[in-house]
């Protein structure tokens, strides 16, 4: 199962579902404080801005950061619950589920996957960088962009509800 929060959010989503790995897309240089149950080691911080165009001074999503993605996800054991979060749950966090899920379940369709994305969160908007580049790397040839594109923009939030997406 994966489950995806806000910052806000963190620590009682980690409580709650019994995550045991997590990943972190927040702005470098942000101050975390890492869920006490959840090992240095099986949590991955991704420093990116929210941002889907190159801005001088911020980070953008990256090939890079798309590599350490799916080489965490690869190495997730799946016997607990693995939590993904950014700043507010909308956009970084929904768009590293999606690629997740993509990763995950090679064969299944980018329509449905992005289908199951909109009905566990009516907020998700995910970001449209970071899901260019996952579809790349996964050679989806554009359908996963193209089906991120078909459920649209999430409702507006200042913060999504947290929600959780089963791996099957």
């Amino acid at each position: 199962m994966i489950h995806v929060c806000s910052l806000s959010r963190l620590q009682e989503t980690v409580e709650l579902s019994g995550a045991r790995h997590v990943i972190t897309l927040m702005n470098g240089g942000t101050v975390l404080a890492r869920p006490c149950n959840v090992d240095p080691t099986n949590h991955l911080f991704l420093g990116l801005n929210d941002i889907a165009e190159e801005i001088e001074g911020l980070v953008a999503p990256a090939e890079d950061h798309m590599r350490e993605l799916f080489d965490f996800v690869a190495a997730w054991p799946r016997e607990a619950p693995l939590v993904i979060h950014c700043y507010a749950g909308i956009s970084r966090s929904t768009a590293a589920a999606y690629a997740t899920l993509c990763a995950l379940l090679p064969d299944r369709d980018e329509m449905d996957l992005a289908l199951r994305l909109r009905e566990a969160s009516p907020t998700a908007t995910p970001n449209p960088r970071i899901v260019t580049l996952a579809d790349a790397a996964l050679r989806r040839d554009g359908r996963m962009v193209a089906a991120i594109a078909a459920i649209g923009r999430g409702k507006d939030a200042f913060e999504g509800e947290p929600f959780s997406l089963a791996v099957a």
